[in-house]
């Protein structure tokens, strides 16, 4: 009996704590139901207490992971540094084919007394923030109107051409992008077919990664990988300005996949270009064109003699000579013989 009274007393004070637990267990995921602040609090407490302990806890960790990765990478890195000397040495041969050309043109321009290309000035700017207003895509940069800035300048990255400015403050000025949908600029695509030449387009931007095509000859060609850069219609471009590539969008139509990515750009230049539109002549009235030129005025020419205007000619007659004068002279009349007698 007493034996059995014993075992009843155990088993219930082996259930004793198990009944703890489940109600502390209930009253805390009722407090966390009612008091959701306090238990964050608390995690937050906690958790600031333990960072250290963490951080050193995981800088072994970290050290290990690296040191696994970096015997990884070994072998890309060799393959990439190889591949790099190879581009590296086509870019020398490149160089020397670009000095030799370029000292051609220049002797080719001093024969033909080229008109040379305007200088461009550039100002270094920094990226400096992106917004969606006034445009979707427009990016701020940190130089404005006291550095020469001035809307529709072109905005260039190492890669190529990113935008134009849209509004230029005195420190800071705003970038619509080439890929925002308010964006058309004229570009000349050189083709890669030799003996096709270049075709005119206008690129316009759908806020998509690469923008879109709209040639200007419905019978151009197009074919992937031409390249496409600034044709300097209208003056407020320059030309020549690397832009991108041309890609097939799948149908009809053709696409640029841009050379600069603006959403990684941080240092730009702004170029300043701008040509003023060329005017007319203004008529003079005082002064000859030859004045005009520089030239010595010509000498006015003398006055023609004014001659007579001529009767109209009639039918043809042969003039009547004058009547001759007779040499002797008629002897007067007779006398009446009554008068005589």
């Amino acid at each position: 009996m007493a034996n059995g009274t014993w075992k009843i007393a155990r088993k219930s004070n082996a259930q004793l704590p198990l009944v703890i637990v489940v109600a502390l267990a209930i009253v805390l995921v009722l407090l966390g139901k009612t008091q959701t602040g306090l238990f964050d609090r608390a995690r937050m407490h906690v958790t600031d207490w333990m960072a250290p302990s963490l951080e050193k806890l995981r800088a072994p960790i970290t050290v290990t992971e690296r040191w696994i990765g970096s015997a990884g990478e070994i072998f890309s890195v060799y393959r990439q540094n190889l591949k790099l000397k190879e581009e590296n040495a086509r870019l020398r041969q490149w160089r020397n084919v670009a000095v030799v050309l370029e000292g051609r043109l220049a002797r080719y321009q001093a024969l033909l007394h080229a008109v040379p290309d305007p200088k461009l000035d550039a100002v270094a700017a920094r990226v400096i923030g992106r917004s969606s207003r006034p445009f979707l895509q427009t990016m701020i940069l940190d130089a404005g109107a006291g550095v020469g800035v001035k809307p529709g300048e072109a905005v260039v990255d190492p890669a190529g051409m990113i935008g134009r400015v849209y509004l230029a403050g005195a420190r800071t000025s705003w970038v619509i992008l080439l890929t925002d949908i308010n964006s058309r600029i004229p570009v000349t695509i050189a083709s890669s077919v030799s003996g096709s030449g270049n075709v005119q387009a206008m690129m316009s931007g759908d806020n998509t990664a690469m923008p879109g095509l709209e040639l200007v000859s419905r019978t151009a060609t197009l074919h992937a990988g031409d390249q496409v850069v600034s044709s300097g219609d209208g003056g407020l471009l320059p030309s020549g300005l690397p832009i991108g590539t041309v890609m097939s969008d799948g149908g009809d139509g053709w696409r640029v996949a841009l050379l600069a990515n603006p959403g990684a750009s941080q240092d730009v230049e702004i170029l300043n270009f701008s040509l003023p539109p060329e005017q007319a002549p203004a008529a003079a009235d005082v002064q000859l064109p030859a004045e005009a030129a520089g030239l010595k005025p010509l000498a006015p020419a003398p006055p023609k003699p004014v001659v007579a205007a001529k009767p109209p000619a009639g039918p043809a007659t042969k003039p009547t000579a004058p009547a001759a004068k007779p040499a002797i002279e008629p002897s007067a009349a007779p006398a009446d013989p009554a008068s005589e007698e």
